[in-house]
């Protein structure tokens, strides 16, 4: 949440690097293809770096940033995120530092550094950091569900929803993304996880996509969720209680993971 959704931090940024290391790969391929008096193209060291990202391949992608003589602030916030993705969080934090200094209006950067404090358990600081980044990106979801994870830490559990709220207007799938970046809730019990399903199921359920709402309601329960009076009862919920799928949750031994 160790558990699946690392994910959201990271998703604008590695978003548009994957992208960028996909069309490299295939610039790479095409060259290949091409008699050698027709490559002309050469590899710029971040579009190295990208595809080496793409592949995993954490610290040769570092090396391969590193060598660019001119970084940019993408740059150092790439390398802060090959080390993040190589649990190196100070040398991360490092360079996402650097990025933000080299561009102050990047709130990637901030975003992410608000990843760092997270991971290490410094809930007020990712806090600060992710609201420094909404000043300057105020419509970003993955901000927002991130302000949200770092409330829901911190039990405060009105305003986590709030924010959760706000990311879900911006992009309705944003809890759906699935990427093998990011590092937002792998640290959470299965208690707190089930809660998180919960809230997630209710904030579904208040905007009538049922579908979503029973998804997380199978998963609230399988990962500890006791409270089934609260399902019974909580108003968000009393478009799904006629629904037999709602009706064999309530029912159900539920198997928890």
């Amino acid at each position: 949440m160790v558990s699946k959704p690392f994910a959201i931090a990271f998703a604008s940024i590695l978003s548009a690097s994957l992208g960028l290391a996909q069309s490299s790969a295939a610039l790479v391929d095409s060259t290949q293809q091409k008699p050698a008096a027709q490559q002309t193209r050469v590899l710029t060291s971040e579009e190295r770096g990208d595809i080496l990202m793409a592949r995993k391949m954490y610290r040769e992608a570092i090396e391969a940033f590193q060598s660019d003589s001119q970084k940019s602030a993408i740059v150092y916030n790439k390398i802060g995120i090959a080390y993040h993705q190589l649990q190196q969080l100070d040398n991360a934090r490092k360079y996402y530092e650097r990025a933000a200094k080299t561009k102050r209006d990047y709130p990637e950067a901030l975003n992410n550094l608000g990843t760092v404090y997270y991971a290490k358990k410094s809930y007020r600081r990712a806090i600060s950091y992710y609201h420094k980044a909404l000043r300057l990106s105020p419509n970003s979801a993955s901000i927002y569900s991130n302000m949200g994870t770092a409330l829901f830490a911190r039990k405060k559990y009105d305003d986590a929803t709030e924010a959760y709220q706000k990311a879900l207007a911006i992009d309705p799938n944003v809890f759906e993304h699935r990427s093998n970046y990011g590092t937002m809730l792998e640290d959470r019990n299965i208690e707190e996880r089930a809660k998180f399903h919960y809230y997630l199921a209710k904030m579904y359920a208040k905007s009538g996509r049922n579908e979503e709402a029973l998804q997380y309601v199978r998963k609230a329960l399988e990962e500890g969720f006791k409270d089934k009076k609260k399902l019974e009862e909580d108003p968000e919920f009393q478009a799904l209680r006629n629904l037999p799928e709602f009706k064999d949750l309530l029912t159900a031994e539920p198997r928890v993971l």
